[in-house]
């Protein structure tokens, strides 16, 4: 059995904020049970705030490193005003570094890459789009499958429509969007 917390609980919200905030929250137990409990129970006050030093060094963790909004906000635009031929070749050169070797293909896909055995089809020519819908999802799935590869990967800037989300969900085809397509590009 997965044990899974809630998307709204408070953890899970400090978890996405800013690591600070956390240890902030912990500091204020401290704070606040040394200055208005009893000596003797002071310490048991302060120990309230573990979770939140826990979350604080969990959510720290994760963050280190992590490209910041700004960066991410101005990598996505440099990314919308590229032309194909740039925005390919940018995507050529990430997974190079990566590792992997790179082929361009047709039909579904736009790069196929290899790594360690396993095969994994890329599709980004559509990555401008402000919305995306199921078909080039399921183009993707289809040449993942005719071409026998292990994985597949959709690059977007745009949103997924709900029905190409559910769709992502259910196939083995991972959506890259956002903070992980900036940092993919940034890579380049």
């Amino acid at each position: 059995m997965k044990l899974k917390m809630a998307e709204n609980s408070l953890f899970a919200i400090l978890l996405r904020s800013r690591w600070w905030i956390s240890l902030a929250i912990a500091c204020g137990f401290v704070l606040v049970s040394a200055a208005l409990l009893p000596r003797e129970y002071a310490l048991a006050g302060a120990l309230g705030g573990v979770p939140f030093a826990i979350i604080g060094a969990i959510a720290l963790k994760r963050q280190w490193g992590a490209p910041s909004a700004t960066m991410v906000e101005a990598q996505l635009a440099r990314a919308a005003g590229m032309p194909w031929n740039e925005f390919a070749a940018a995507l050529e050169s990430a997974y190079r570094k990566a590792g992997y070797t790179v082929q361009r293909t047709t039909g579904g896909a736009d790069f196929v890459l290899e790594k360690g055995g396993r095969t994994t089809l890329v599709s980004a020519k559509r990555w401008k789009a402000a919305r995306q819908g199921v078909e080039p999802l399921r183009e993707l799935d289809a040449a993942r499958r005719a071409k026998d590869a292990d994985a597949a990967v959709f690059l977007a800037l745009g949103a997924l429509s709900e029905n190409a989300d559910a769709f992502a969900r259910q196939a083995p085809v991972r959506v890259v969007q956002g903070a992980d397509l900036a940092v993919l590009l940034q890579a380049a």
